[in-house]
């Protein structure tokens, strides 16, 4: 009963303070720009605390098994850890559950969908979508809704964080604290921005800055789809003008020696059809990359020492057998910065550490973010 008490002091709470700055609600870290909130769904403290419990409920699922966090664990920077996810009725994703840290600034969201460029309309995907089925809520978006309006808190919740509303608990709501809530999930106070931002010489290690100077340098050329204060290529705020959605094939894979990819997860291609779109996929963040093992889109690399040894230090992955084989260096399509390169072992533990300098471990336990139903 302490935690429903609790449950509903804070939702009266939160209401009260609805009108807190955007950005002190946000708390962002230095050298990290301010987001673009969109004007329909402005940010308060009600509503980010709503959708704080909405991404943790497993009533969010048609059965009752998942929510939102079950395949975004905060410690393990909000992915699940798996290669590939696995949906509330037990059927696997092609693709590996994505980082939601600084989704904020991610102006397309998911793998490889540039049609998709709001959290509003992204939690739509998981929720009712059945190609594959996640949340599995097709065909149920009105139990749910009657779950919600049931609980002896959710109205409550509801209504202050929604309180021009008459009827708040509804689906464009529920995308709307959803979406809110992810969009605080900001990551920014590694060992590498204090060393960065913070002038802290001592932040992170002399190995760690050499493998910084080869990251950020020709030999490698990493810094061109992951650059930036959130290490991607990808990426909108406040204050940007143009706003580019690139998409790359680092030769992964190359079937038949023509560039074709798995048929369950062909990137790109599936929106376009077009034949050089197969197998381009979004550059993810490389923050809080040690946490989000395995690697690449479909969780096919284990380890960053493989991601880098096998495949970028390659030219592209060599699958030598099975229904993938193929030499991804020869891929017809591969981007043409995927060149190979070499590196003594010595270089490549550099650059592992310098990965490592970007884990944000203040990020992985912010109560702010953490699971409300298991406090």
């Amino acid at each position: 009963m302490s935690q429903a008490l609790n449950f509903l002091i804070g939702c009266v709470l939160l209401a009260a303070c609805g009108n807190a700055g955007q950005e002190d609600l946000l708390r962002l870290p230095s050298g990290f720009p301010p987001p673009r909130i969109p004007a329909e769904n402005p940010l308060s403290a009600a509503k980010i605390e709503l959708g704080r419990f909405l991404f943790y409920d497993q009533r969010m699922s048609g059965n009752g098994t998942q929510s939102c966090g079950s395949c975004h664990l905060q410690k393990l920077a909000f992915t699940d850890g798996l290669p590939q996810a696995v949906g509330s009725t037990g059927q696997v994703h092609p693709r590996g559950s994505m980082s939601l840290a600084n989704v904020v600034y991610v102006p397309a969201l998911t793998w490889a969908n540039p049609l998709i460029q709001t959290l509003e309309d992204q939690a739509l995907l998981p929720l009712f979508g059945d190609h594959p089925v996640e949340l599995g809520l097709a065909g149920h978006d009105q139990e749910l809704l009657a779950r919600l309006r049931d609980d002896a808190h959710y109205p409550v919740m509801f209504g202050a964080a929604f309180p021009e509303d008459s009827d708040p608990i509804r689906l464009a709501n529920i995308t709307k604290s959803l979406a809110t809530f992810q969009r605080t999930l900001i990551s920014g106070r590694s060992p590498f921005d204090r060393y960065t931002y913070d002038k802290q010489p001592d932040a992170i290690s002399a190995s760690a800055k050499r493998g910084r100077d080869l990251f950020f340098g020709e030999k490698l050329e990493c810094f061109h789809c992951h650059s930036g204060f959130n290490f991607s290529d990808s990426v909108v705020h406040f204050n940007s003008t143009i706003v580019d959605r690139p998409y790359h094939n680092t030769g992964l894979y190359n079937l038949n020696g023509d560039g074709s990819y798995p048929a369950a997860s062909q990137g790109l291609f599936e929106i376009t059809g077009k034949p050089r779109d197969h197998g381009r996929f979004r550059a993810p963040s490389l923050r809080n990359i040690e946490l989000t093992s395995p690697y690449m889109h479909d969780g096919s690399i284990a380890t960053l020492e493989e991601v880098l040894a096998q495949h970028y230090a390659r030219g592209g992955r060599l699958t030598a057998s099975g229904p993938n084989a193929g030499d991804g260096a020869l891929n017809p399509n591969k981007d043409a910065l995927i060149r190979g390169f070499e590196l003594a072992d010595s270089e490549r533990a550099d650059v592992i550490e310098f990965l490592r300098s970007l884990t944000d471990r203040e990020f992985v336990s912010d109560p702010r973010f953490s699971n409300p139903f298991s406090q």
